[in-house]
């Protein structure tokens, strides 16, 4: 079988290093496994979990151009199940994100939250506005000169708004030295 990328190999550790192990695969050929592929847990040291001479399955997940061979023995392991974390409750956080469901913030800013301090119903109450673009200005019976004076006047339009928008970010009436009056 040729080694390509998906393939997955039964192989032999033959040398261990602080960032990985190497393993002898068919036709002769060194793979290497970063310590980040050997296990589903964290592994600090790598001795601990392979030694030279070790038989193991990897599977090949890249071959770089210069023919360095990248292995991973933990994408053949069954996935390990979460675990939650100390202290904290397992499940769905309250008023966490649900995908739409009740209690979850996907129905915008306001939505799922308490009434406002004095008397004031929520922050808002209407369904978040989406940006929609503008219809297309009807343009059947335009010359080319009108369509273009139009393209014109609303594109000089949009970079006022722009330099606008600039303008404020920036703290209002900005001006760059050589524009002062001096």
């Amino acid at each position: 079988m040729a080694i390509e990328v998906g393939n997955v190999f039964e192989g032999r550790v033959t040398g261990v290093k602080p960032f990985g192990a190497f393993v002898a695969l068919p036709e002769g050929r060194v793979g290497m496994v970063h310590i980040s592929e050997v296990s589903n847990e964290f592994v600090q040291d790598i001795n601990t979990v392979l030694h030279d001479g070790d038989a193991v399955k990897v599977q090949v997940i890249n071959i770089a151009p210069d023919g360095k061979i990248a292995l991973s023995i933990k994408r053949l392991l069954p996935p390990a199940p979460r675990q939650p974390r100390e202290g904290r409750p397992a499940g769905p956080r309250p008023g966490g994100f649900h995908n739409g469901q009740e209690g979850g913030r996907s129905g915008g800013r306001g939505a799922g939250r308490a009434p406002r301090e004095g008397g004031r119903g929520p922050a808002r109450e209407a369904a978040p506005r989406v940006w929609q673009p503008k219809a297309p200005a009807r343009s059947d019976n335009l010359s080319f000169e009108d369509m273009m004076s139009r393209f014109k006047s609303q594109s000089e339009e949009k970079m006022a708004d722009l330099d606008h928008e600039t303008n404020n970010r920036r703290g209002g009436g900005y001006a760059p030295r050589s524009r002062r009056g001096r």
